[in-house]
């Protein structure tokens, strides 16, 4: 077995809320008193959403906005203002595929993986006087975890009755090695998943026409499916 040199103090556990904005700013102080600098901050926090539109009321979508997108850029500010002094440091958010492309029954989700996608790419252009500020954008398909279980529905008291199967998903270790490697050969962004997955990522980048027709019809048997209370994520990538 290999012995962890860390020790006690290497290692912090800090409870934090994303959507209690007001915390972030003492949370981020918190750490910087323990260890005196952040050189890497992953935005990590989030939620999925399965119900369609015209089922959803709308404080569902603004809760999705307030958790995936504010939360996100709330704790952004206060970390890479440190990292600005320091003039180095890694910002990596976990994005998703659904933040290049779009899939029925997940319209909020995918708006706010497209707001953080949109906002990272801009704040990077705003950093060209720091050229040791990573900005890196990781973009998952399907991979094994708790997020079905915990989706937004169409309305905030409810959830949701089928996981259903998770066989057919990225393991969450290869994830966690891919985003790794990522991260250490700065990568702007990088789209984790496998075929046919990824194979809809580069027909949606490189040819949306052909795309549009396949989501058409690999979505309305998603919402097929959906609707007679199978919630498959086979038919289209998260």
């Amino acid at each position: 077995l290999e012995i962890s040199s860390l020790s006690e103090s290497d290692i912090l556990v800090l409870r934090l809320d994303l959507t209690d904005r007001s915390s972030h700013e003492a949370a981020t102080n918190s750490v910087l008193k323990h260890f005196g600098k952040i050189d890497v901050l992953v935005n990590n926090g989030g939620r999925s959403q399965r119900s369609l539109f015209v089922d959803t009321n709308l404080d569902v979508y603004n809760a999705i906005i307030e958790l995936n997108y504010l939360g996100t850029i709330s704790l952004t500010k206060y970390v890479l203002n440190h990292m600005i002094q320091r003039k180095k440091g890694k910002i990596v958010t976990v994005s998703s595929v659904m933040g290049i492309m779009g899939a029925p029954l997940a319209t909020g989700y995918c708006a706010s993986k497209h707001a953080l996608q949109g906002f990272f790419n801009s704040l990077r252009t705003e950093l060209t006087d720091y050229p040791e500020i990573s900005i890196i954008q990781i973009c998952p398909g399907p991979v094994q975890s708790q997020i079905i279980q915990n989706v937004f529905t169409e309305n905030l008291a409810k959830s949701i009755e089928n996981s259903g199967d998770q066989s057919h998903k990225m393991p969450t270790d290869r994830c966690a090695r891919l985003t790794l490697v990522s991260m250490a050969n700065d990568v702007k962004e990088a789209w984790i998943s496998d075929h046919p997955y990824l194979a809809v990522c580069y027909l949606w980048q490189y040819a949306p026409t052909w795309a549009w027709w396949l989501m058409n019809r690999m979505g309305k048997r998603r919402i097929q499916n959906f609707k007679s209370g199978i919630v498959s994520v086979q038919s289209a990538p998260l």
